[in-house]
């Protein structure tokens, strides 16, 4: 059993292999109290505590399941509101509850105002993974501004120091790891940008730093894709609390009567390494969260154009990039920007969705049937979050941007940003999405937004703050029509690279675009990062000619995720399309295992000079290891490698280009396998197959 009740006021949750308790004390406030291995339930018992002297009462030093904002709470809160009167004091105290297979709901009301917190969690038992979320609700008459929602308060179970893990990168370097023990005070990781943005991430992994003692490695992620923020206190008596949510930095949610505020899922769990919690969230995202149309089929290997046309694109010269990406065995031709209004380049155009004539006389048609002919989908490139002003829709609809009525509208990249909370704007963008898509057989969206949302106006709203949330919902909404009339069609989130790479975009997207920063060697620590708590299936990884690395090490790098080309096959040779082509079947030999097995770090680059990574199937049957040295140092030209998650008693074929042998899974995975990476650039792909 999933979620049950053990005693009159204690509920329980249990994975495969861990659990998680809260219960409600005599003074009804709903309390956090085990989070960790499965104990016996009927021994938790819940205390009441009198404050401990003036200066800290018991509000502070207790673990409650979701603190408000009021009475004697002086620490973080996970929800702060203001009532119709004007008091700004919230006590949510127990007031019923309902379980329903795998999934448990709590309801709190407010001890004097028509106020109600739907605390949702559900188990996904097989994969260890909970979910958590919040519903506010105004059942009262009154208007309730609530200031501050977060997703989940989760109270860690080990009163040591932990080390707290996340991201700290920059557009062309996301994913950037930052490891920082945490004594005391708030480690806070944000976004402002109304996405989920290139620096900081919507998660948190926390590693205790007494690991001789067993404790579980912690992590928590967001299912959200705009503004949030990820805070991780840890106070005077040692107790370490994280909120998870939207920021609520500039937001606002205005309840009438009636109304509700439905917070993202927060996905959380714990586990015996940092390592392992790639692998969990790896199989959960996969199992439950990529839309269904295509959350079971593999991902194609693309062509994308951009890199060797830009903005001149035109129906011939797309044509014979297509021919030559035809050869390289690519599935999937994706046109980048620069084919509608008048787009010559990043200056004018973004709005006009209309084909350009000149560019394409004969419409899309004449490209997209060559495409076809060829064998390949056709794909294209949108940004319908943005317009420029140079735009025949920006002269005709100069109030559909955010904007402050006394400010000069900010642009970035020569553009603003279309106000998606305004109901006939987000039908615009609709409408134009649908009409390509309905006049054209295009199998690939690529959905581009290139610069964060400023001047925050939106006199639409009864409140400006609102348009944070609002505005990532809209594009929620907008894809999802979209996906559920053209269930054919795979959408790709992308945002000037990274920045909308969070598992919001894995709920209503397809893939992701990991990065705008191509160069091998920047992707490899880019992509280690990308693993530490997303699924490998959805990062799109393109081989270009950014770097002078040979094409074995581009594609070494770029085949662990989904696969794409990026480069100017115009100028590429006979023999270098050969080449790409062998690459291109050894990736769609093995991408099932890539796809969809679990990931292992053997290796990273930053430590040991090579970068190691392992994919293994389910079944153990198979395995494929990336090794990738960019340089050796003096002498140092000998790795040994171990791998991870085979089976021990059985015996595998292992494949090195030229070399075969045979081993056991124990000798793999404890002795290793010594090789010889001495030079620059040396990598090799290894497969590994089990021995029926």
């Amino acid at each position: 059993m999933a979620v049950f009740r053990a005693g009159e006021n204690i509920f329980v949750l249990e994975t495969e292999n861990y659990q998680y308790v809260l219960g409600v004390g005599s003074d009804g406030l709903l309390r956090h109290l085990h989070w960790g291995e499965k104990v016996q339930p009927g021994d938790f018992e819940i205390k009441v505590f009198d404050d401990i002297n003036s200066n800290h009462s018991y509000l502070d030093t207790i673990c409650q399941e979701y603190s408000p904002f009021g009475s004697k709470l002086f620490r973080d809160c996970a929800f702060k509101c203001r009532f119709g009167d004007g008091v700004r004091d919230a006590v949510l105290v127990f007031k019923d509850y309902v379980i329903s297979e795998n999934t448990l709901k709590i309801f709190l009301e407010d001890i004097h105002y028509r106020l109600e917190a739907e605390l949702l969690y559900t188990v996904y038992e097989d994969c260890d993974v909970m979910g958590r979320k919040v519903i506010i609700r105004n059942t009262g008459e009154e208007c309730i501004e609530c200031e501050k929602v977060m997703s989940a308060e989760l109270s860690f179970p080990e009163k040591c120091e932990y080390e707290i893990i996340n991201t700290n990168g920059t557009w062309w370097g996301e994913y950037q790891v930052v490891k920082e023990r945490l004594s005391g005070g708030t480690l806070s990781f944000e976004s402002r940008k109304g996405t989920s943005a290139h620096g900081n991430a919507p998660f948190f992994i926390a590693k205790p730093c007494l690991d001789e003692r067993g404790e579980k490695t912690l992590f928590g992620v967001l299912e959200y894709s705009g503004s949030f923020k990820v805070s991780v206190s840890r106070d005077g008596f040692n107790v370490t609390r994280a909120m998870v949510g939207v920021n609520d930095f500039d937001f606002i949610v205005s309840l009438k009567s009636g109304e509700e505020f439905s917070a993202p899922w927060v996905y959380f769990g714990c586990t015996e390494s940092v390592d392992e919690v790639s692998r969990i969230m790896n199989r959960f995202a996969l199992k439950y969260v990529f839309p269904e149309q295509f959350r079971e089929k593999t991902l194609p290997v693309l062509y994308n154009s951009w890199e060797a046309t830009g903005f001149d694109v035109t129906a011939e010269s797309q044509k014979r990039l297509a021919e030559r990406a035809a050869k390289t065995g690519a599935e999937v031709f994706v046109m980048d920007d620069g084919w509608f209004g008048e787009r010559k380049d990043d200056f004018a155009g973004l709005g006009d969705w209309y084909v350009n004539k000149k560019k394409f006389p004969n419409g899309l048609s004449e490209l997209i049937d060559h495409v076809n002919e060829l064998g390949m989908d056709f794909g294209i490139w949108i940004e319908p979050e943005m317009v420029n002003p140079d735009s025949d829709l920006y002269r005709e609809h100069p109030d559909w941007i955010y904007n402050f009525k006394t400010r000069t509208p900010s642009e970035m990249r020569n553009q603003l940003v279309l106000n998606l909370t305004k109901p006939q704007v987000k039908e615009f963008v609709f409408d134009f999405i649908d009409k390509l898509l309905s006049e054209n057989n295009i199998k690939y969206i690529k959905w581009d937004m290139n610069r964060p949302i400023s001047e925050p106006g939106a006199e639409n709203l009864r409140d400006g703050r609102e348009l944070w949330f609002r505005h990532t919902m809209a594009v929620y909404e907008i894809v999802d029509k979209l996906k559920e009339k053209y269930p054919e069609t795979q959408f790709e989130a992308c945002a000037s690279g990274g920045g909308r790479c969070d598992y919001g975009a894995f709920r209503h997207f397809d893939e992701i675009w990991t990065s705008d920063n191509t160069k091998p060697i920047d992707r490899i620590e880019i992509q280690n990062g990308y693993a530490l708590i997303n699924p490998t299936k959805a990062m799109r990884a393109w081989v270009t000619d950014s770097s002078d690395a040979p094409l074995s090490f581009k594609f070494n790098i770029s085949m662990q995720g989904a696969l794409g080309l990026g480069m100017n096959l115009l100028d590429s040779s006979e023999e270098e399309l050969a080449c790409m082509k062998k690459y291109v079947e050894i990736y769609k030999e093995n991408r099932e295992v890539i796809q969809f097995g679990d990931r292992y770090g053997l290796m990273n680059l930053k430590d040991h000079m090579l970068n190691a990574n392992e994919f293994v199937n389910v079944k153990k049957s198979k395995a494929i290891i990336f090794a990738a040295c960019v340089n050796t140092k003096f002498l140092h030209r000998s790795f040994k490698i171990k791998l991870k998650g085979l089976e021990a008693n059985s015996r595998y074929n292992v494949e090195i280009g030229e070399d075969r042998f045979e081993k056991s899974g124990s000798y793999l995975m404890n002795v290793g396998i010594e090789r010889d990476f001495g030079g620059d650039y040396k990598n090799e792909i290894w497969t590994v197959n089990k021995i029926n």
